[in-house]
């Protein structure tokens, strides 16, 4: 068969604000001691630079949120139609690729909301073992309500991909027919089955009594979530409709059955659908973080004052997480973007991005010349390799939280140090890419600045 916001307020300073600040000076005096006294480096005010990351440290905490996954068939079908709302904002609305795959988008959602009934079995396995005749599993699985049953190709034993069919996805429930002894194949297809599809493993053994055993043997081998899903059958056909008892009694209830895999395959519509959109939303923020990094830098670099640097560091990377926000569709208070952005600022300079930033920036300055060694082209640089790293663990933040309607401050805090550690891995394998990005931008602000000297 075929198959078929809130703006911050100002408090009374408290202990733990208190604490946060002290701890900003240390930052700002450390930052003085190590470029004066360990690398000679002129211009102690880098470690302002610190504290000008540090801004969003001192930003006032809000209450955490957690969001729940939608529980129907219409809030997963909401959550799809808001995510085709932010393919279009992301999209050239003159590409033509563009609007032929918004077209097949909306052709998948339909194909997924018109699953409306009769029920579908599929029967399946692996091809090292016979299927029971068709005739026989019709009469066993026959019940009160109707039911289509797929009598599914054999699946490969040799497959380079390992991945569960489209068309056995779209199954509101299978039987996967197990030989035993258990091969190498069908451990790796069972374990393709998506855990919230109903399923069955039925295994043919005649030997009453050596049953239990064999049955240990095997759940031993299968995984955790077989061990109350495999069905004996003795081989005798008018006793396969005692062993599919368990999955005629599931088929009793077709509404719910055809509901749950409605929302089984908006969820994993929903999932395919957010790759994509993340891939947007990554080129979208490569542009952004390039340019705010050397808008960070030429502010630094430009600045008279330390409070300047400060200034410049906490409104140029403040523009840039509100941008983000609108990549990601993010709809959180303005206080929340500071509060996460905060903590991942912070993550930053515990695990020493800055410093190790600037140590590198010394060994190359010993190869690049004495214009490296300038402590306003150290410091900028390095504000912008710092803007760099928050940037992108704040996207990988976002990407987790798509559609979190509020922070989750405590699962952030759990977070932070894991993301920015990615983030500054990623960004140090890059290293030589930054590097000839940072040469462009010093050649073309000596450039700049040997101008304005000549007028």
């Amino acid at each position: 068969m075929k198959l078929p916001a809130l703006p911050i307020d100002f408090q009374p300073l408290s202990s733990s604000w208190v604490g946060k600040a002290s701890l900003a000076a240390g930052s700002l005096l450390l930052g003085n001691w190590v470029f004066n006294d360990l690398f000679h480096v002129p211009g102690g005010g880098f470690g302002l630079v610190v504290v000008g990351a540090g801004i969003w440290w001192l930003a006032r905490p809000g209450a955490p949120a957690r969001f729940e996954a939608p529980s129907s068939v219409e809030g997963w079908t909401k959550r799809c139609q808001q995510v085709l709302d932010q393919f279009e904002s992301l999209e050239e609305e003159a590409d033509t690729a563009a609007d032929g795959r918004r077209q097949q988008r909306l052709q998948e959602l339909d194909a997924v909301l018109e699953h409306v009934g009769p029920q579908s079995l599929a029967v399946v396995g692996s091809g090292s073992g016979e299927l029971p005749e068709k005739s026989v599993v019709e009469s066993a699985i026959a019940g009160s309500t109707p039911l289509t049953l797929c009598w599914a190709r054999s699946l490969s034993q040799k497959d380079d991909s390992w991945l569960w069919p489209v068309a056995l996805h779209q199954q509101d429930a299978l039987l996967y027919v197990l030989p035993l002894p258990l091969m190498a194949a069908d451990l790796l297809w069972l374990d393709q089955v998506p855990d919230d599809q109903p399923a069955w493993v039925i295994v043919s053994w005649s030997d009453e009594a050596s049953w239990i055993d064999q049955l240990e043997a095997l759940q031993a081998q299968l995984p955790a979530r077989w061990n109350e899903r495999v069905l004996r059958w003795s081989g005798q056909g008018d006793e396969l409709r005692l062993a599919l008892h368990p999955a005629r009694r599931l088929l009793e209830h077709p509404q719910r059955n055809l509901n749950a895999t409605r929302q089984r395959l908006l969820c994993r519509l929903h999932r395919t659908w957010q790759a994509e959109l993340e891939h947007l939303r990554r080129q979208r923020f490569n542009g952004l973080q390039q340019g705010t990094q050397w808008l960070v830098a030429g502010a630094v670099f430009a600045s008279p004052v330390p409070s300047a640097d400060l200034l410049a560091i906490a409104v140029a990377n403040g523009l840039m997480i509100k941008e983000m926000a609108k990549i990601w569709s993010c709809s959180w208070q303005p206080d929340s973007l500071q509060i996460a952005a905060k903590h991942l600022a912070g993550a930053a300079l515990a695990q020493g991005v800055v410093e190790w930033s600037s140590q590198a920036l010394l060994g190359v300055a010993k190869l690049e010349g004495t214009s490296w060694m300038a402590a306003g082209t150290m410091q900028a640089l390095s504000a912008a390799y710092l803007t760099r790293v928050v940037g992108r663990s704040m996207a990988d933040w976002l990407a987790l939280n798509s559609g979190v309607d509020e922070l989750d401050l405590e699962e952030l805090k759990r977070q932070a140090p894991l993301l920015v550690a990615k983030a500054a891995e990623t960004e140090r394998l890059d290293w030589a890419g930054f590097l000839q990005q940072a040469t462009r931008w010093v050649r073309e602000s000596a450039g700049k600045s040997f101008q304005a000297e000549a007028l």
